[in-house]
Formats: structure tokens, C-alpha cells, sequence
């Protein structure tokens, strides 16, 4: 158990990869969309406004989930560390990460639901489709995907140094023409509407309980891989 919070140590000594990095890109992506809404709100238009900038945090993720991987393991294992014990600490040091990122966003919707969206009816944290199970839902929607976009970076990590890029490109070009079958299908039958509303009947929570068997997928086929990973 202690190996276990000394990986977390490690990987927490570059404060900016887990945590300053999320922040200021938050930060920056906050800033920019108030602006936007602002903007909007002065040249006559009502609102409520609403846009796409929140998820920005979210995917520096997928790098943080590789570098936290690629540039920590080496140096882990120099240190008798054992590959359970990075697995379980850079785990642990995510989830650290994803709830402090999920706070923010559970308290900024609180705030722009108060302010009556900052005062110009333009919403960042407070997404309609997100908070409508609650505060708690919307952080445990955005912990989730936090933990998600984290693992698809680790995971894409532990194929890298196990079976190099080339098994890497090759399953994520055949993801991508998973989903392009997919979005074809679905057009080609227009299955759109049952779509939609399936997902709209899901809500945020229930998409978010389907992303975390992902993740723990994710995390079962990593912990495997990472085993017969070389440093």
C-alpha cells in the first residue's frame, strides 16, 4: 500500500500534467465561451446560450493518460516498483484528478444556475441534458468521462510499448471504421429518431454508468498488457 501512494507521489510531483494543465485549459475555455455568450447577448440575442467548450479539460486527459504511462513506467520500474502497484497508484492519482474536475463542474453549474447563467443566460458547466438529474449526477456524469478519456490514453499506451504503433494505428483506424458502419447504418435505415431518443431516455447518468464498464474494461485489458509491457 505504500509503493502503491508513492507511485501516486510520483506521478503527482509534475503538478502541471494532472492538475495546472486541466485547470488553465478550463480556465482559458471558461473565459473564451463567456466571452462568446456575451458577445451574443449584446447584439440582441436572448439566449440561452450554450456550447461545446467544456469538454476541453476533458480530453487533455487522453494525453495525461499517456504520458502517465510513457514517461513515469520506466522510472518506475528502476525503482522496484511493481506493475500492479503503478497500475493501481496512476489510477488513483486519475481519480484524484476526474474528482477535482468533476467538483468544479458540479459547483460552476450550481453557480450558473443561481446567476441565472452569469448574469447573460449563457451556460458552461450547466448543460441541460447533464444537470438534469442533480448536481451529484452531472459530477458523477463528468468523473466518469474524466476516468474514460484517462483510460483510452492509458490503455493506448500500454498497446504501444507492448506491441508497438503499428497494432495501435491499425485498431484505432478499425474503431473508426467501426463507427463510420455505424453512423451508415443507422442513416441507411434512418434508426435517427430511436437513436436519439434512446439516448434522451438514457440521460446523463445512465450514459455515464455504461462509461464506466468501458472504463473498467479499459482498465482489465491495461492492467493485462501492462504486465508484458516493456519499460
Amino acid at each position: 500500500m505504500n509503493r502503491t501512494v508513492n507511485v501516486v507521489r510520483m506521478q503527482l510531483i509534475n503538478k502541471q500534467t494532472f492538475v495546472w494543465v486541466p485547470l488553465i485549459v478550463l480556465g482559458a475555455s471558461f473565459a473564451m465561451s463567456i466571452a462568446i455568450y456575451a458577445i451574443l447577448k449584446s447584439s440582441g440575442l436572448e439566449g440561452p446560450f450554450y456550447g461545446g467548450g467544456s469538454q476541453a479539460p476533458l480530453w487533455v486527459l487522453l494525453f495525461v493518460g499517456i504520458s502517465s504511462l510513457t514517461l513515469t513506467f520506466p522510472f518506475s520500474q528502476a525503482m522496484s516498483v511493481t506493475r500492479r502497484e503503478f497500475f493501481l497508484g496512476t489510477m488513483l492519482a486519475a481519480a484524484i484528478c476526474a474528482v477535482l474536475l468533476a467538483a468544479v463542474f458540479a459547483i460552476g453549474g450550481m453557480i450558473e444556475d443561481w446567476t441565472n447563467g452569469w448574469g447573460i443566460n449563457g451556460y458552461f458547466f450547466a448543460l441541460d441534458w447533464v444537470v438534469q438529474d442533480g448536481a451529484l449526477g452531472a459530477a458523477f456524469f463528468y468523473f466518469v468521462m474524466a476516468m474514460l478519456i484517462f483510460m483510452l490514453g492509458f490503455w493506448s499506451a500500454t498497446v504501444y510499448k507492448r506491441f508497438g504503433a503499428v497494432l495501435l494505428t491499425s485498431i484505432w483506424i478499425g474503431v473508426g471504421v467501426l463507427l463510420l458502419l455505424a453512423i451508415w447504418a443507422i442513416t441507411r435505415f434512418e434508426w435517427w429518431p430511436e437513436v436519439v431518443t434512446a439516448l434522451v431516455d438514457l440521460g446523463a447518468v445512465g450514459l455515464a454508468a455504461w462509461g464506466l464498464v468501458l472504463t473498467l474494461v479499459l482498465g482489465v485489458i491495461s492492467y493485462l498488457t501492462l504486465r508484458r509491457a516493456v519499460p
